[in-house]
């Protein structure tokens, strides 16, 4: 098989032809063994095109050292890396070499290109005699394609002092086809001791070396190890990638804004050497493309935005407020250059499904229903003429199917996205699903009817649980289903899974339609009693502020 390979991260040496076995993978003769294991980061693959994807590691045989190089030597080691049609590697398609240095905390990006449209693909690494586990790739299908069927699944928000990832583990073992995370990947927050004994090791995160710690600290975790194994990510961070609630180059705390182009410039460092993603997302100082667009043949195009790095400053503080200011035209969520660019996509895309991977939450979230309207100024709601032009947007191109997908409350929520959210009549003109968090918030409780509060008088607000999990979806051309799947607890290892609700999509209807009934298990945290409204209101305005 013929093809090229980019390598960012690292220097390429050598790709050896189609055939080649493990013992074509080279040692590292020029450098010394290694006496620990050095794939404790595990592996990942990314950013899945027609011909090719990316394949990712990085060499850390003391991950958590304070200096953030992982326990590497100073010194350059050469890497060895394969891609089979097979899970044991008896038909290798593509292998080579590359050296990886301490200017990248030894991390591996290879970009692969001229392999076969819409199939499996298994790889791994080499340094010397050690070996690393085995990643699941795939490519995505040819343009224009026909594709009868896309499992994906989408997560966020994944605190490593709140509770265990158990989250990824039962969502490695669905094997979906492609895997969003929509940001919060990683908290940027000091270590403090719970009584889980998963602590952040080192300070909150200010500095590369802090950033590269915090990042290496998160994958030591088998279960985001197995997510990652497991299928190819679509990656867009947060805020707490960064700082909490930060808004272009402008700190949470005003006290901060010394330094923070530096802090920023750190972080996103840290964050593309921690991701399997293009060399078109190497950063240049406190900048980096991230924003992005796949498709999956006539199927499906999944548009990848990043709502921090451009946005305007929150009007009137970061939580909810009745603020007229929010209402200013000129005031943009994504950055009024990458709206222009998801507009145009809009207009270009001939998919079935047009996907938005986003992360703040995008229909409206009223708390208060005697005042005009009391949101959250951190997410869409605080920027409406912005989400106005993405909508309009939409509608004057005639996008077939668009589904918005969302992250960072730290609950499930199913919603729809109205031409006049004020209007309980008003014309549905899409849907939007989010997902809960990884552990974020805690174990949760549920509501039992999975009625939020406040819908009673936000009409495009379905459905809401507050437990942990992620949201499985399976997309074919006459429809999309979503799996809200929750987790009994995130405070003990190992809980069970399980579909607290399922909603449907169907072609060429905007909104929901609830399937099935999923009552939560006997004897999960799930059938706790009920909080009162208060208690529900506090959590999810203290999501919106902190999530």
């Amino acid at each position: 098989m013929t093809g090229s390979v980019a390598v960012t991260g690292a220097t390429a040496l050598q790709q050896a032809p189609a055939g080649a076995a493990v013992t074509d993978l080279r040692g590292t003769a020029a450098s010394p063994e290694l006496r620990q294991d050095p794939f404790t980061l595990g592996v990942a693959s990314g950013d899945p095109w027609p011909d090719g994807f990316v394949i990712w590691t990085r060499l850390a045989p003391s991950p958590l050292d304070h200096d953030g190089l992982g326990g590497m030597p100073a010194r350059r080691y050469e890497v060895g890396w394969q891609v089979a049609a097979d899970h044991r590697f008896t038909d290798v398609v593509r292998a080579g070499a590359v050296t990886a240095g301490p200017e990248t905390a030894h991390a591996v990006h290879v970009e692969l290109a001229g392999l076969e449209p819409g199939r499996e693909y298994f790889y791994r690494f080499r340094v010397g005699r050690r070996l690393s586990d085995r990643g699941r790739a795939l490519t995505a299908p040819a343009p224009g394609s026909e594709v009868r069927s896309l499992a994906m699944a989408f997560v966020s928000c994944s605190s490593y002092p709140a509770g265990w990832f158990t989250a990824y583990r039962h969502l490695a073992e669905e094997r979906p086809d492609l895997v969003l995370h929509l940001g919060d990947y990683q908290y940027e927050g000091p270590a403090a001791d719970n009584h889980l004994g998963r602590s952040h090791v080192g300070p909150e995160t200010t500095t590369l070396a802090n950033y590269r710690q915090r990042q290496a600290q998160y994958k030591t975790d088998p279960d985001l190890q197995a997510a990652h194994a497991a299928a190819p990510w679509l990656a867009v961070w947060d805020d707490h990638e960064v700082e909490n609630n930060y808004a272009g180059e402008v700190p949470e705390k005003a006290g901060d804004a010394d330094g923070f182009r530096e802090r920023r410039a750190a972080a996103y460092r840290a964050y593309y050497e921690n991701m399997p993603l293009r060399r078109t997302s190497v950063p240049a100082g406190p900048g980096m493309q991230l924003f992005r667009r796949v498709g999956w043949g006539s199927l499906a195009t999944f548009h990848m935005l990043d709502t921090r790095q451009y946005r305007s400053d929150q009007a009137c503080g970061d939580g909810y407020d009745d603020c007229k200011a929010a209402a200013d035209p000129n005031r943009s969520l994504p950055g009024l250059l990458q709206e222009d660019w998801l507009v145009n996509g809009f207009r270009e895309s001939a998919a079935r499904w047009d996907l938005i991977g986003q992360q703040v939450f995008f229909g409206r979230r009223d708390r208060d229903p005697g005042a005009a309207s009391t949101v959250s100024m951190d997410a869409w709601d605080g920027y409406p003429a912005s989400r106005h032009r993405v909508v309009r947007g939409w509608v004057d191109a005639g996008v077939r199917n668009p589904v918005v997908l969302t992250g960072d409350v730290h609950a499930h929520w199913a919603s729809e996205v109205l031409a006049d959210f004020d209007d309980d009549s008003s014309e549905v003109l899409g849907a939007e699903l989010v997902t809960s968090s990884i552990t974020s918030g805690g174990d949760g409780y549920d509501s039992g009817d999975g009625k939020h509060p406040w819908a009673a008088w936000n009409p495009n607000l379905r459905f809401w649980a507050n437990l942990r999990g992620y949201v499985s979806t399976t997309i074919t051309p006459d429809s999309l289903t979503a799996d809200f799947r929750c987790v009994r607890a995130v405070t003990e290892p190992g809980a069970p899974v399980f579909t607290r609700a399922s909603f449907v999509v169907e072609d060429r209807v905007p909104g929901l339609h609830q399937t099935g009934d999923h009552p939560s298990p006997v004897g999960s945290p799930a059938r706790r009693a009920r909080p009162s409204d208060a208690q529900i209101v506090e959590d999810t305005v203290g999501q919106g502020i902190h999530s």
